[in-house]
Parts: C-alpha cells; sequence; structure tokens
C-alpha cells in the first residue's frame, strides 16, 4: 500500500496571523474595501489576516500578545488621527480600514530603512537568506536603497565594538556559540523583543531580557557573564523560533543550509505528544519546528523535541541485525533472514522442551500502536499463551486500575487545552517543568493569570518556586505516605461540609458514598492525626484542602510519584474521589489527569500490552471478548492471564520462562532490583532484543534486531490527553525495516502467516476489534489532525473531555482508601529515604538524549542531599558518596540543596554508569505490581570512586558488547 503522502501546503492555514485569536460577539468592518467579520478584541491586523489581506509586519506573532514596537503595521482609520498600530488596534464595529496608499507606503519603507541602515547586507551568505522576515518585509515595502549612511565598516555589530575599543577596523561582535544547538549573532539584532515575549509568554522562563538604550540595545540572555549555556534558558527554542532574522538561528541551519521541504509527524520522547514540522534538504532532516495547528502542543517545544533527534544518526546505532550462542561470546553480524529464523527456531525449541507457557514479550511505550499491538498479537496468536507486559505497567498501571475503579475508564479526563479553565491547579507526584516541560509551559501561564497551585511533593519542584511562580501550598510529605495525604483531604473536605452534595447525587453512588463519608470523617484520618506520619503541617492540609474544594475549576495532574508506590492504586483512587467529592469532574478546567511518562505509555496500555487484558482493557477471561479476536485471528486464545515481567524474571530464575522477546525496553536500567532482573535474563536461552542501541539489557540477549527511529516509520502514538496522531516517516528506516515489519518477520518465521503492507491495515484492525477505537482510520487522523478516543459512533469526532453526562460505569464509585505502610522501613543502617525522578534534559534510561548535546547540561546522574544530612555525613557538595540499600549500592557525586527535605535524597535513572535501580526494591503496587521506585530506605556515605558493582557490571557490558569484524 503506498504512503499517505503529506502534501505540500499541510492542512490547516499555517501563516502567521500577527496576533492571538479571540472569541467574543461578532464584529464587522470593512477593509481595503472588503467586509470582514470576526470576534470582538481582534486585533486589525488579525481581521486583515482572515481576509487574505496581509500588513507588513516585525514585531507581532500570533503565538504573542500584541508589542506595537516595530511600526510597520501602521494603518489607516476613517474618523481617526494619526496611522495606528495595526496589531495594538482593536477592531470595532462598522470600522474602515485602509492597508495601501501612497502615505503608508512612504512611511513604512522610511521605517524599513531605518532597521535596514543598521543591519549587516550579507544576505548571499547568510544563514538565514530565503528564510528571513526582514528580507521578506523589505520586499514587501518596496524598499531598493537605503538613503542612510551605516556606522563605519557597517551595522551594529561596529558601533559596538568602536565604542568597545576594538577599533574602526572591526566587522562584528563576538557570536554567542554556547549553545550547543542553535547560535546568537548581535549584529543581526533589530531588537524587535519577539524572543524576550516568547521567552517570557510561550515558554514562561523569563531568561532574556532587552538591556541597552539605543543604538546599545541588545539582547540579553542573564547576568553579563552570562551567556546562552549558562543562563536561564532552557533551550526550548521558542526564541528561535520567533526571531525573525538571523540573530538567532540552529546551527543545523548554518551547517546544512535552508529546508526546502517539511513532514509533520509526532515526537517520540514524553507524553505530551507534541506535533512537529521534521524541515529537509533532500532526505537530510535540517530541523524540528513545533507545529503550530498541534493540538498538545500548540506550536511550542521543549529542548528533547526541538533539538535532540541527533541520536538517529548516532554512530552506536546498530543497523545490521546480529546473533550468538551464548551470551558470553561476541556478536556476529548477519541477514535478516538468517537472525529471523535463528530467533524464530530457538523460540520454538524452548516451547517444544519447557512448555507453551516459557516464553513471552515486552511490549514498548516508544514504538506506535501498530508496532505494539502486533507485539501483544505475536504472543497471543503466534505464541499462544498471554505472556506480554510493558514499561506502562512498571509506571502507570495503577491509573488504569484506579480510574477503572472509581469512573470505569483506564485514561485521563481532559484534553491539555482544559488547563486554561483551571482556577485551582493540585500537583501531586509530578514533575511537569522537567517531565513534560511544554505542557508545564501552558500550566505556568494559566498560574500567571491567577490560578493557584497545589503542589504534593517531597522535594520542591519549580512548580512550587520559580521566576513569576509561587505555590499556594507546598505540602512535602514524606515518601510513602501519599495515601494518608489523600484522604486527610478528603476528611477536611467531608467533615467542614464542602463537598458538593448535588453533583454526588446525581452523578455518583450515593450508598457507597454514605459508606465513604463514615471512612473519612474518622478523626484518625485527620491532618492532625497524621502529621507526624507525613511530615506535612496540618494548617497547611487544611488549608489546600479547602482551597481545592471551594476555589473554583480544580484540576488534579499527577505522576509517577502517586503511581510508582505499594499503594499506587489506593492513591490514584483517593484522587478519583476527591475530583468527585468537589465536583471537579465532567466539564472543562477539572478532572483528573495522569502526566504519562513516555511518549505511547496510553497506546501500549490501550493496545493490551498488559497479560490479563486484551486491546481495550478487556479481561481475557471474557468469552464474549476473546471470541472477537479468535474470530478475527483465526486462532484460540488462552483465557489464563500470563505473567507479568516480575513474574517472567521469578520464573527464569526458577528455570520454567526461558524465552523474551523485548521490543524497545531496556528492563535492565528501568526496571526496579536490577541483580534481579540481571539474574533472570542470565537465565533464559533466548532473549531477544529489538531496538535502536546495544542497552544494557542487551548485554544478556542471543539476537539482536535492529529498530527503526520514530523518523522513519508511519503509525500512531497516544499521548496523555488519549489523543491519536500520526506519525508519519520522514525518511527511509536506515537498517532496511520499521518495527512492525519487523515483528511481522518474525512472527511469519513461526509460521503466522501475517500480510500487513501498511500500518494503516493494522489500525484498521485495532478499530475493528476495539471499541474505543471503532471510528479510528489513518484518513480520520488526516483529515482531523488527531482525535482522542473514544472515537466511535457515539463520539465520531472523538472525546476531548470524559464525564460530561456520566460516567462510563454509570455512577461514579467512592472507593475507600485505608493507608497502609509500606514495608520498605528505614531504620539504623538505611535511614534516608531514597526518591526518583527526571530531568529536563534526560529522557528515561537516556538511550536517545545522551547520544546528542543534551549530555552538556547533565552528564552524569547526582544525588540531591539535604544540607543537614550532608553535614552529617561529612559530604560536600561535587563528593562522591556511595549509596547502598538492602538490595545493593552505587556511587555517584552529591549536590547539597535545599530542594529535598531532611531524611530525604533524591536522584535520576537516565545514565547506565550509575545504575539507580541497583539500589531499589522489588516492592510493587498492590493491584498491579507496579514497582515501588519512590520509597526506598538507604544510606549515604563519603566514596572514592565506583562501587565493586559498577566496575564488575562496566567489565561485563564491555565483554558483552564485542562485535566480531564483518567478514571480508
Amino acid at each position: 500500500m503506498k504512503d499517505f503522502i503529506i502534501p505540500a501546503f499541510p492542512p490547516g492555514d499555517d501563516r502567521d496571523m500577527g496576533t492571538p485569536a479571540r472569541s467574543g460577539a461578532p464584529v464587522s468592518l470593512t477593509i481595503d474595501g472588503f467586509e470582514v467579520t470576526v470576534p470582538e478584541g481582534t486585533s486589525v491586523m488579525r481581521a486583515a489576516a482572515e481576509a487574505g489581506i496581509q500588513v507588513p509586519k516585525l514585531c507581532a506573532s500570533d503565538n504573542m500578545e500584541a508589542f506595537g514596537s516595530c511600526r510597520l503595521c501602521l494603518v489607516e482609520i476613517d474618523g481617526r488621527r494619526g496611522t495606528p498600530a495595526s496589531c495594538t488596534t482593536p477592531v470595532a464595529e462598522g470600522m474602515v480600514v485602509h492597508t495601501q496608499n501612497e502615505k503608508l507606503r512612504r512611511m513604512r519603507k522610511g521605517v524599513m530603512e531605518l532597521y535596514i541602515s543598521d543591519h549587516p547586507l550579507d544576505c548571499l551568505t547568510c544563514a538565514a537568506n530565503g528564510d528571513c522576515e526582514l528580507q521578506d518585509m523589505a520586499g514587501a515595502v518596496g524598499l531598493r536603497d537605503v538613503r542612510y549612511k551605516a556606522p563605519e565598516n557597517g551595522g551594529l555589530a561596529n558601533h559596538f565594538a568602536q565604542r568597545d575599543g576594538a577599533g574602526p577596523n572591526a566587522n562584528y561582535i563576538p557570536k554567542d556559540e554556547s549553545n550547543p544547538y542553535f547560535t546568537y549573532d548581535p549584529s543581526k539584532c533589530i531588537v524587535c523583543s519577539r524572543c524576550v515575549r516568547a521567552c517570557e509568554e510561550v515558554q514562561g522562563t523569563f531568561a532574556l531580557t532587552i538591556e541597552g538604550r539605543g543604538f546599545d540595545s541588545r539582547v540579553s540572555a542573564g547576568a553579563a557573564t552570562d551567556d546562552f549555556l549558562t543562563s536561564d534558558c532552557v533551550s526550548c527554542g521558542a526564541c528561535v523560533q520567533a526571531c525573525p532574522t538571523a540573530t538567532l538561528q540552529e546551527k543545523s541551519v548554518i551547517e546544512l543550509g535552508t529546508p526546502e521541504r517539511s513532514v509533520i509527524t509526532t515526537c517520540a520522547y514524553c507524553g505530551v505528544g507534541c506535533s512537529f514540522k521534521a524541515e529537509l534538504n533532500g532526505d537530510e532532516l535540517v530541523r524540528m519546528v513545533p507545529y503550530k495547528h498541534g493540538k498538545a502542543n500548540r506550536g511550542h517545544s521543549c529542548i528533547k523535541g526541538r533539538f535532540a533527534y541527533g541520536y538517529a544518526q548516532h554512530k552506536d546505532r546498530i543497523l545490521k541485525p546480529m546473533i550468538r550462542d551464548h551470551i558470553d561470546e561476541p556478536w556476529k553480524e548477519v541477514e535478516w533472514d538468517e537472525a529471523l529464523a535463528f530467533a524464530a527456531n530457538r523460540m520454538r525449541g524452548l516451547q517444544e522442551k519447557y512448555g507453551q507457557k516459557s516464553i513471552g514479550v515486552i511490549t514498548s511505550s516508544r514504538c506506535t500502536n501498530e508496532e505494539t499491538y502486533l507485539v501483544q498479537k505475536l504472543t497471543r496468536a503466534v505464541f499462544k499463551n498471554n505472556n506480554t507486559d510493558t514499561c506502562a505497567r512498571v509506571c502507570h498501571s495503577p491509573t488504569g486500575y484506579g480510574l477503572g475503579k472509581t469512573y470505569g475508564t483506564s485514561a485521563g479526563t481532559q484534553d491539555f487545552d482544559s488547563v486554561q479553565y483551571s482556577d485551582v491547579i493540585m500537583i501531586i507526584g509530578a514533575n511537569p517543568t522537567d517531565a513534560h516541560p511544554v505542557f508545564a509551559s501552558r500550566m505556568k501561564k494559566r498560574v500567571r493569570a491567577g490560578a493557584k497551585v497545589i503542589v504534593v511533593d517531597p522535594r520542591r519542584i519549580d512548580m512550587v518556586r520559580s521566576t513569576h511562580i509561587r505555590a499556594e501550598h507546598h505540602l512535602p510529605l514524606r515518601p510513602g505516605t501519599n495515601v494518608a495525604v489523600v484522604t486527610a483531604m478528603a476528611h477536611v473536605i467531608v467533615t467542614e461540609g464542602l463537598y458538593d452534595e448535588m453533583f454526588i447525587r446525581e452523578r455518583c453512588d450515593w450508598d457507597e458514598f454514605q459508606h465513604y463519608v463514615e471512612f473519612a470523617r474518622d478523626p484518625r484520618h485527620a491532618p492532625e492525626a497524621i502529621e507526624m506520619l507525613t511530615g506535612v503541617p496540618a494548617a497547611d492540609l487544611r488549608a489546600a484542602a479547602r482551597l481545592y474544594a471551594t476555589g473554583g475549576n480544580g484540576a488534579i495532574y499527577y505522576g509517577l510519584g502517586v503511581t510508582e508506590h505499594s499503594q499506587g492504586s489506593t492513591t490514584v483512587m483517593g484522587i478519583a474521589n476527591l475530583a468527585m467529592l468537589t465536583g471537579n469532574i465532567g466539564r472543562e478546567g477539572v478532572g483528573v489527569n495522569p502526566l504519562r511518562g513516555q511518549n505511547n505509555v496510553q497506546g501500549s496500555c490501550d493496545m493490551g500490552s498488559f497479560p490479563h487484558e486484551l486491546p481495550g482493557y478487556r479481561h481475557v477471561k471474557l468469552p464474549d471478548v476473546r471470541a472477537i479476536y479468535e474470530q478475527a485471528w483465526g486462532v484460540e486464545i488462552d483465557p489464563e492471564p500470563g505473567l507479568r515481567i516480575p513474574n517472567m524474571l521469578d520464573a527464569a530464575v526458577e528455570g520454567t520462562f526461558k524465552g523474551l522477546y523485548c521490543q524497545g525496553e531496556d528492563i535492565l536500567q528501568s526496571d526496579p532490583d536490577t541483580h534481579h532482573v540481571a539474574a533472570g535474563l542470565a537465565a533464559m536461552e533466548c532473549v531477544i532484543v529489538h531496538d535502536l542501541f546495544l542497552n544494557e539489557t542487551a548485554n544478556y540477549a542471543h539476537v539482536f534486531l535492529p529498530g527503526s527511529t520514530f523518523l522513519e516509520k508511519n503509525g500512531t502514538f497516544t499521548n496523555a490527553e488519549r489523543r491519536i496522531n500520526l506519525v508519519r516517516k520522514v525518511m527511509a528506516p536506515r537498517n532496511g525495516y520499521e518495527d512492525w515489519e519487523v515483528t511481522q518477520m518474525l512472527a511469519n518465521a513461526m509460521g503466522a502467516g501475517w500480510h500487513y503492507t501498511h500500518p494503516s491495515q493494522i489500525m484498521d484492525e485495532i478499530a475493528a476489534t476495539t471499541p474505543s477505537f471503532a471510528g479510528v482510520t489513518f484518513e480520520l487522523l488526516e483529515e482531523k489532525g488527531s482525535v482522542q478516543w473514544p472515537c466511535n459512533e457515539e463520539a465520531p469526532e472523538g472525546t476531548p473531555l470524559m464525564h460530561v453526562d456520566g460516567f462510563k460505569a454509570g455512577k461514579g464509585h467512592f472507593m475507600i482508601t485505608e493507608y497502609v505502610a509500606t514495608d520498605e522501613r528505614t531504620g539504623p543502617r538505611y535511614p534516608l529515604l531514597l526518591t526518583t525522578g527526571r530531568i529536563l534534559s534526560q529522557y528515561n534510561v537516556g538511550a536517545q538524549t545522551r547520544r546528542t548535546h543534551n549530555s552538556i547540561w547533565h552528564d552524569e546522574d547526582v544525588l540531591e542531599i539535604h544540607p543537614h544530612d550532608a553535614e552529617q555525613r561529612g559530604v560536600n557538595d561535587g563528593d562522591f558518596v556511595r549509596l547502598a540499600s538492602r538490595t545493593g549500592e552505587t556511587t555517584l557525586r552529591a549536590v547539597v540543596t535545599e530542594r529535598v527535605a531532611t531524611g530525604v535524597v533524591y536522584t535520576t535513572f537516565h545514565h547506565p554508569t550509575t545504575q539507580a535501580n541497583v539500589v531499589t526494591t522489588d516492592f510493587s503496587d498492590w493491584a498491579t505490581n507496579c514497582p515501588e521506585f519512590k520509597v526506598t530506605a538507604v544510606q549515604v556515605s563519603p566514596s572514592n570512586g565506583p562501587s565493586e558493582w559498577q566496575e564488575n557490571y562496566n567489565r561485563h557490558a564491555e565483554l558483552s558488547r564485542r562485535i566480531l569484524p564483518a567478514a571480508e
């Protein structure tokens, strides 16, 4: 089947309309003789653009508020004196506007002369040639000559050079090349302030300012000693995108030239699911530009999606299949047929020797829905068992369980746009600015507009306090006490009569509510009763509960700090209870919103990656559900749930589980209790790793099947708001195949007889068998851009808001949320509690971002420790320390900081040299086996360097990655 081709001019008007869209009563006016009707509050500039009339502009852009500094967009309005700026002038009923006449042309040409007289005229060699708004506007106003004489040797650059004593022959001010991804050339700056405003209004970092006056004006990235690398700049690219000249320019464009074509696709990093235009010269990717009509990101991006795509071309990528008989042997490169036959024969042999259930699969939350669907189909239809699991269970399975029990669905309730209507935002166990930065920018914008924030987190994240952001309440709870805090909030709401009785009577099970009220009002749940347990002052907790219940639209956003606990499912149910108690469900600005970690965590859950559920969250034991797939696949499906990853590893150590196909996951680095994971993998007789790089899991693999990046495939991702976005092939797969094709070839090598020719056919099968996807087709996604499931006959264009008129379960169910302490306890030997998380510049296990320039910002995992705890242990900032728990130890550098409370330490898990999960335990959520990453009792002590385990591991990894030279 022929690939879907994105047209030269993609769907949706991609023009910059100058100023933001407004909503309001219709207003009619006349512009250059054309009658236009637009919403009240719309600028004259945007109204003209709506009529197809482009008013020249330099400082205006439709993702920022009007500024009115460039004076190029002047117009005349009948009945008004002067020539107002069209960007800052709102429309009025009956207004008559003239955008073109001799007077305006003369004035615009004069303004443009002033800009050009102070700008280097090196257009032919400039990196922005052909992609420069200053150049375009000079042509638009008809400027062909400049009457004004520039300072000797030309332009602002020499003005600064002479001022600073560099002499009359200096030709430029030094560029700021410090940032690895873009350059700042002040000689080309026209001081339009677009970069500064983008940093403030779009990103919300406030890293840039304009310093100086007149000819001395220039963009500054901070203090006099700061550059773009050392400043507060987060390298999101908003300033680069906003710049109308080559002042801020991608280094890739400077090196590779201005791109000539683009393909719209979806980012493969976090669960926000940003849409990008991949811009190319031929088949060479030049840059990734956030797509303004992307409904998840609305034209914004972060450092990872915008710049960290270089891993696709990294020298470490494995592009040829490899095999070996034993894991202590070097790898041998082979052709695809040989590798697939080797893998298929091994897996079939294991089943013949050890039984049908002796092998299984792990699906990927980085791969597409279609690829994930095929992997779980492989185990059910070809292996004939249900041994399928995914990293989505390792991070967010309590979301599915908890929301399923309370609301009847296993996903978040809102779209991202909903946050702009929130009055109170509660963030619990999530760090949006680091893990979901594009959505965090929208959240911060709403906070600056007046919304109040409650942060429930052991660590003082940026949403507690940063530039122009200050949380109303920070509840720094002890790790592991989420349930106690959430139930205490419910106690306050119930005992003070702050609940929404009308909502509860109409939408929820009233009898269950009565039982829940009896539970919640028990004095043992009072904030005062749990203060010693949680470490949260009772008065602060009470105030936070009152604010959430009475502050207007209340939205809850949570992350892995909720789910990765022994009571993760209980906490999710407690959060759902809070939303129902206060009526904060079923409309814009409210809801329960899990912030998914990886790009397709939601999709991998939707596609049936769990051992007990078929696609669409339907239990495998149900005969009518199995019948759907038995008819579609022509096989009999095992009614017994299969093994989760921990069970697979346990069974491997016991000798009953022998073979694993692992697509796009690195369980040795990402899963808890690394020693146990290694032992389980080492006990298996055939481990097939399907990935981009020889990751840590591949140290124990017998077959390596090279994978393809998101740039090299077609398919769909489903983001944290249930939004299904198309992933479009930007370039040919460097390994020769898309990942779904590799899975199909493996299945066929084992006798499956699959015949898919395009991912759209796989989606058609998903739609035919999964009710929530029943209306989803590639054609619909091309037409709409994206849709949110459920998408079916009842909602043919998708469902942005869930539970508007009622819950899928019928009535909402209040669940009892009894606090049960984790089995992981601190004591004299291990007195501190370790919790883990992510950092902005790195992603998950770092396999992708470590192979980009992002490592300049974060080249190693570090341990955050409070000054009091550090002083007690004789630890100074930057020292190597030993981090030890009951399960293992590692070493890393310490950062002494008050971002963590006393008794709590924090680290990330991005670098395999640290292997932070060697210290985490095998305790897990009572309902889903989601690992308890966030609560580990540890001790910290000074160290001289790597631990013995690290040294042994590094030696083993080096031996495991030997590749025999290709035969001559």
